[in-house]
């Protein structure tokens, strides 16, 4: 008597059912981009993908690579008020460039929000969280859905390359006096006390 093709089915399952529960996660990790951001948190969250916030330029550490940025980045929060990084002098400046169709963005959201609760009342720390949605209300309807506060802002004009030269996310971190401390393109986990004692050590920093 011949086996149905349901019975065959079921021994198939039996001795496969790890290969089958494998290959649905790559699928809905694959397809759905929660997925695919919530697979990247838990790689990100090791630390291992951060960058460090560059040593202070002295006479004594030329080696340094921190920049001087002479070009402006200009953007736009929800009042249409205009803000330059050019006339941010004396506070410390972080920049992220997000999007909200972007896996690694989603993915290291989380901890930019932790950062931003962590330092928002900081008078002297700035944050500039772009929006590059091609249709801003996208954006801003993923931030409602997370119930995420960091600031809402959008470019006003072009992006200096210096500051963002096309990977999603990029991050960059501006001290007292204009200099590019930090240039990170990819996901990264903001919300490490290592990174917290390093934004410190800026704010402490003359500018």
């Amino acid at each position: 008597m011949k086996m149905k093709n349901s019975e065959k089915l079921k021994i198939w399952f039996r001795k496969n059912w790890g290969t089958f529960l494998l290959a649905v996660f790559f699928i809905v990790i694959i397809v759905n981009p929660n997925a695919k951001a919530w697979l990247m948190r838990q790689i990100i969250s090791t630390g291992l993908l951060n960058s460090n916030i560059e040593a202070k330029k002295t006479e004594k550490n030329n080696d340094s690579i921190t920049e001087e940025i002479s070009e402006n980045l200009s953007v736009l929060n929800e009042k249409n008020e205009i803000i330059n990084t050019s006339e941010l002098k004396g506070k410390v400046v972080f920049i992220n460039f997000w999007a909200s169709w972007c896996p690694p963005c989603r993915a290291e959201f989380p901890s930019i929000q932790k950062f931003y609760n962590e330092y928002q009342s900081q008078e002297n720390l700035v944050f500039l969280t772009v929006n590059l949605d091609e249709n801003k209300a996208l954006g801003k309807k993923y931030l409602e859905k997370e119930r995420f506060t960091i600031p809402f802002l959008v470019p006003n004009g072009s992006i200096p390359e210096a500051f963002f030269s096309g990977s999603l996310p990029t991050t960059v971190v501006l001290d007292k006096s204009g200099k590019i401390r930090m240039h990170h393109a990819g996901m990264a986990d903001y919300s490490k006390k290592s990174f917290f004692k390093q934004i410190n050590q800026l704010l402490k920093e003359k500018s």
